[in-house]
């Protein structure tokens, strides 16, 4: 066997028609005794095969075929191609393709010879001596092996230096077998490395006429050409390594900074969860850190001095809220209320009469056939005359508006229109129903969709009266009790309007207590103009007008009266602040000389 080192060789067969079949054979066998004492092997010595006549093809590259007896077999099966003699055009295929590392040529700075083994009969029909130049200059040992035919001059044109050690020509194709054993000792020479002093730290490799050096795996050859140095893999920075690189001979490892570890693909790091270890006995939530655990409470509460468990905090008292009335605090958050009779305005801190509040109103007005046609255009007039008594705006008073008859529709919900003249539009175009009087059908209808948050209302939390209004001429053909009541339950402050042969047993039914405050009734559709004042001086009573009675401190009635309205107000400020209890303990000595005065009356 050759023990020279790793070689890179390509056979470049002529395959012209001068080449007789028997004769081709011959040079098959040439081919095969050659790679009969090869090294053959993926990390030894490589083997492709090119024939060419008028055109170049390819039998096997150098990475196709790793075993002996699978090139046999592949040159077993090749085809002459019987055609004209274009070296040069073989040349420029084994520089260009065939000693490519594509093709599986080993790189350059690995210094394996690159040999190139042409085997011609005759005269080539083109150039090659240009070629030729260029495959040498590109570090390809070039052997010239002329048969019978062949020109010499050709064959030294094509050949590396020493033309002598590179240059042959066999007299006919019986010999070349013979000559395969003297080709095979030039090929291969003495191994170098055992017939001289390498100095090679590491691995000596021979080469034909020489030798070199090699390092072993995560080691690098110095400038010497002997030593080696291990290769510090982390260098260049492509490692990948998330937190460290740590270099181990020429390869690497990735290591993880204190409180991490390192991730399946053996780069990327994993913060460490010491929160899932389960002994961290916080009593809201667990935050893992580098090196530990914090505990953290939920929006609304405070850690406590043990940094594990959690108290509500009292918004109202650690922040400026700026409530006018009252702040009122709940988990994680405050809202202002405001007393009875008022509404929280659109700053959400500052209280106003109901005419400027927030009020949900749906008004549920009857369609049914009874009404008429011309009737009902004076209903949409009335519903518009309501409209303008409101400040409607998205954070104001809502409007929503449902009509009846044997069915139910919602012409337009809460969250609809954001102003009054949207509202008047949109009311005058609702289209007449007509058929039958539905009344407790319609109420069902208000309580479970009209007054959903889906449609517009705003929760209750947020202290937003909700006013049902329901307009009707006529007795209803369903019954009412039933929804007038859940309506009432659900916090709906009910409003009845009738007119014509509306029954007053009904009305009273759907109003709310006190029953004569939220019902109204009129004879004729054509007189109907005091129902809205009605309706406004129930829904904003302190807005009416009148004479203000002036009554004796003294008397019984009034005495009671200031003792409720005080009482009220001291517990406002006993829940306000304890601080004024000395005011608390005046107005009660004032309380007991009054009830005192009223007893020496008697």
């Amino acid at each position: 066997k050759c023990r020279t080192g790793p070689l890179d060789i390509v056979f470049v067969i002529d395959s012209s028609r001068s080449v007789r079949p028997f004769e081709f054979e011959t040079m098959r066998r040439f081919m095969m005794d050659i790679i009969g004492n090869l090294d053959v092997g993926p990390n030894a010595t490589r083997v492709g095969v090119i024939q060419y006549s008028s055109q170049v093809q390819n039998i096997f590259s150098l990475k196709t075929f790793f075993t002996r007896a699978d090139m046999e077999r592949a040159i077993n099966s090749i085809i002459p191609l019987a055609q004209g003699t274009m070296t040069g055009l073989a040349i420029q295929y084994a520089m260009n393709v065939a000693f490519t590392t594509q093709e599986g040529a080993r790189p350059l700075h690995k210094r394996i010879p690159r040999i190139a083994i042409i085997v011609t009969d005759g005269r080539p029909q083109d150039r090659v001596t240009e070629v030729a130049t260029q495959a040498r200059n590109a570090g390809i040992e070039i052997y010239a092996v002329g048969i019978q035919r062949a020109d010499m001059n050709s064959l030294r044109a094509m050949a590396s230096p020493p033309l002598e050690e590179h240059v042959f020509l066999v007299e006919s194709f019986e010999l070349i077998q013979q000559f395969a054993k003297q080709f095979q000792d030039k090929l291969c020479g003495v191994d170098m490395c055992m017939e001289r002093e390498h100095g090679c730290q590491h691995s000596c490799v021979s080469t034909p006429g020489s030798f070199y050096c090699e390092c072993n795996p995560g080691y690098r050859l110095n400038m010497d050409g002997k030593t080696c140095s291990p290769i510090d893999a982390c260098a260049d920075g492509r490692h990948g390594c998330q937190h460290h690189c740590v270099s181990v001979r020429g390869s690497y490892s990735c290591r993880c900074r204190a409180g991490y570890y390192l991730s399946q693909n053996k780069r990327s790091c994993t913060m460490i969860d010491y929160c899932s270890f389960g002994n961290h006995s916080c009593q809201h939530e667990c935050v893992s850190i580098p090196n530990g655990h914090y505990c953290r409470c939920r929006s609304g509460f405070t850690l406590q001095p043990d940094n594990k468990s959690c108290r509500a905090t009292d918004l109202c008292n650690g922040v400026d809220h700026g409530c006018e009335f009252k702040c009122v605090s709940t988990e994680g958050s405050y809202h202002c209320v405001c007393p009875e009779g008022q509404q929280l305005q659109a700053d959400s801190k500052t209280c106003s009469k109901c005419g400027a509040g927030h009020v949900d109103l749906v008004m549920v007005i009857d369609g049914s056939k009874s009404v008429r046609p011309q009737n009902f255009e004076l209903v949409k007039q009335f519903v518009n005359r309501i409209v303008d008594l409101l400040e409607v705006s998205p954070h104001g008073t809502r409007v929503g508006l449902v009509q009846y008859s044997s069915r139910v529709r919602t012409e337009f919900p809460l969250n609809k229109y954001h102003s009054a003249d949207e509202i008047k539009k949109a009311v005058m175009d609702v289209e007449y129903m007509e058929k039958g009087t539905m009344t407790g059908l319609a109420l069902k209808h208000m309580v479970e969709h009209s007054f959903s948050e889906l449609e517009g209302a705003r929760p209750l939390s947020h202290n937003i009266p909700r006013i049902g209004l329901v307009f009707t001429d006529g007795r209803s053909q369903d019954d009412i009790s039933e929804w007038a009541r859940r309506a009432k339950e659900s916090g709906i402050v009910m409003f009845a309007v009738g007119v014509g042969k509306a029954v007053e047993e009904e009305l009273r039914a759907i109003a709310s207590e006190p029953v004569e405050q939220h019902f109204s009734y009129s004879a004729d559709f054509t007189t109907m103009t005091h129902l809205v004042e009605n309706f406004s001086l129930n829904i904003c009573p302190e807005e009416g007008k009148g004479e203000t009675e002036i009554r004796s401190p003294c008397e019984c009635e009034a005495l009671v009266q200031f003792q409720t309205n005080t009482v009220a107000i001291l517990q406002s400020l006993t829940e306000k602040n304890i601080l004024w209890a000395h005011s608390l303990a005046q107005m009660t000595a004032r309380l007991e000389d009054l009830e005192k005065q009223i007893a020496n009356k008697k």
